[in-house]
């Protein structure tokens, strides 16, 4: 049996982008939409994300993408990408939702500390699913992106947990180790059903 929340101060923490949410959906998405190639949005998509998601606006950011692309974008066309953006961003993947579910059932904290600008901190702090969710940090909140190590001192503030008292998923390899540095019992992303065997070891759920 799973152990309540009342038997454990552990709380469980997971990445965004390719962990709960699978990667790839908003660049085909996007590129459909600005009906140019993937392989050609892809470059400043992620050349000036980091930009957007430490805080800066989505007006800069879609426009400073649409000059690389050579087309001029109106503001209707700022919120229309935004908008398939986010939505892409914060549409919770299948088999992580059943595990979420399942942890959420058995009382076990939840959280969220993920690399993401301030439109999709929104979006995900409305869609139905956060409600799982004790606590939702996002990088844009605190002007601190992953792995820098002051994220994580920032996250236990707001999760209310000592470092050790967190156990942490993440599909890039540089956040999981600046995590372990911190003090969080962080393991890379491999899948959901790999992820519970994790959390079975880590004495979190019983085998």
């Amino acid at each position: 049996m799973e152990r309540s929340q009342s038997e454990s101060s552990t709380i469980v923490v997971w990445d965004l982008g390719g962990v709960l949410a699978p990667s790839g959906r908003a660049l085909g998405a996007l590129a459909a939409a600005l009906d140019v190639p993937e392989s050609d949005l892809a470059g400043p998509y992620w050349a000036y994300r980091d930009a957007y998601d430490l805080g800066g606006s989505p007006n800069e950011y879609w426009h400073r993408i649409a000059k690389d692309l050579g087309r001029p974008l109106d503001e209707a066309w700022v919120d229309r990408l935004d908008r398939i953006d986010t939505e892409c961003w914060a549409a919770l993947g299948s088999d992580a939702g059943e595990l979420l579910t399942r942890l959420a059932g058995h009382g076990i904290p939840l959280g969220v500390l993920s690399n993401a600008p301030g439109s999709l901190a929104k979006a995900v702090r409305r869609a139905s699913w956060s409600g799982l969710f004790e606590t939702l940090v996002f990088s844009s909140d605190l002007g601190l992106m992953k792995p820098d190590p002051l994220i994580y001192r920032g996250a236990d503030e707001r999760l209310g947990r000592a470092s050790s008292d967190v156990v942490f998923f993440d599909d890039r390899r540089e956040n999981v180790a600046a995590a372990r540095a911190h003090g969080w019992r962080a393991h890379v992303w491999t899948g959901a059903e790999t992820a519970a065997a994790t959390l079975a070891r880590e004495g979190v759920l019983d085998g």
